[in-house]
């Protein structure tokens, strides 16, 4: 009766899971519906954690400070993600104003939407845009120049905490990497069509990799055997194998091999997911059209996560304040606090930078 029941009002039992906890992403129900289970949401960040599934808005009081929002303004949220940014942004303009927020994946874009709907910001204040943060002139030229803009240059825990999308290695699942998993080749394509010295240049200049020359000659061994790459779990154990077999690191204890090897896999994936997404191209482009979209006075934001990114991000804001376009831009980089860190480890790698225009 109940299951005839469950069938005609199209009630959905959660997924079964072993064990007294849920260990895979896919039977994580709680963190597939935050927004219901707070106070274990709640738990789980006090203990200086990230739910899977969820993405805790890193430098939130350091953004709002360098971007001096008052009530009327119209701003941009280059990078919406969960919407953590954009719902601090919208509580600043206390309904007076718009804000705009663009996200090029398809996927949490819609979740995005819903969630800061519910919160109370209507299509009057605030308007969601599925499109890539290049395309800022194009977003500027309809409905700017804007007031304040912020881009949070870093990965959503949401795609790095689901295995089907390929961000990590510590989960086996399909090797894609892709922000828009609709647009482009996967990573497990991209690895395939490079050479060795093409992989090697890649992980040395995406992520400074020291073992950039063998994992690549590695995955270049592969390809030749038509053994190629296609789960995150298969190109984690490359790299294990590959840096486990590296001179320095066997004179290492067990501990300190491991850390190596944790470090090496964290350092490609990354490396290959900015050139899958073609990261730094895309970051190139948004900071050439930065102070077109801007209002003369408006205030920019960037939060980043890797040296590569905020070496682009200084030169672009010294260029443009020696060339007098900006005239203010952040002294020295802008780091999250001991506190935050420790309440969102992911937080460590942060730099924020500032600009004006003049």
């Amino acid at each position: 009766m109940e299951d005839n029941q469950n069938m005609e009002t199209g009630h959905k039992r959660r997924v079964r899971y072993s064990g007294k906890y849920p260990k895979k992403f896919s039977e994580k129900y709680k963190e597939h519906n935050p927004e219901k289970y707070k106070e274990h949401m709640q738990h789980v960040i006090d203990k200086g954690n990230t739910p899977a599934g969820m993405h805790i808005s890193i430098m939130v009081d350091e953004v709002l400070d360098a971007l001096k929002i008052k009530p009327g303004m119209t701003g941009l949220d280059c990078t919406l993600g969960y919407g953590g940014h954009t719902s601090k942004l919208l509580e600043k303009l206390e309904g007076s104003g718009h804000l705009y927020s663009l996200d090029i994946d398809p996927i949490e874009i819609v979740k995005t939407t819903e969630r800061v709907r519910a919160k109370g910001f209507g299509e009057d204040i605030w308007t969601p845009i599925h499109t890539n943060f290049r395309n800022i002139g194009q977003v500027a030229a309809e409905h700017g120049p804007f007031d304040f803009i912020m881009a949070d240059l870093g990965v959503s825990s949401m795609q790095i905490d689901n295995p089907e999308r390929g961000f990590s290695w510590r989960e086996d699942g399909p090797l894609d990497l892709r922000f828009n998993p609709g647009s482009g080749q996967s990573a497990a394509e991209r690895i395939k069509s490079l050479s060795r010295d093409e992989l090697e240049n890649m992980f040395i200049e995406n992520s400074d990799e020291p073992y950039a020359h063998s994992i690549a000659a590695a995955i270049e061994k592969r390809n030749r055997a038509h053994k190629f790459i296609e789960t995150t779990a298969e190109l984690k154990a490359l790299i294990e194998e590959v840096v486990s077999n590296e001179k320095d690191i066997k004179n290492l204890d067990k501990d300190g091999q491991k850390e190596a090897i944790k470090k090496s896999c964290t350092r490609v994936f990354q490396a290959i997911r900015i050139d899958v997404n073609q990261e730094l191209d895309v970051l190139y482009e948004f900071l050439e059209a930065l102070p077109d979209a801007l209002a003369s006075g408006g205030r920019a934001a960037i939060l980043t996560f890797h040296s590569g990114e905020d070496r682009l991000v200084k030169q672009f804001f010294k260029m443009y304040k020696k060339d007098g376009i900006y005239s203010e831009i952040a002294d020295d980089v802008i780091r999250p606090s001991k506190e935050e860190c420790y309440r969102n480890p992911r937080a460590h790698s942060t730099k924020l930078r500032y600009a004006v225009k003049a």
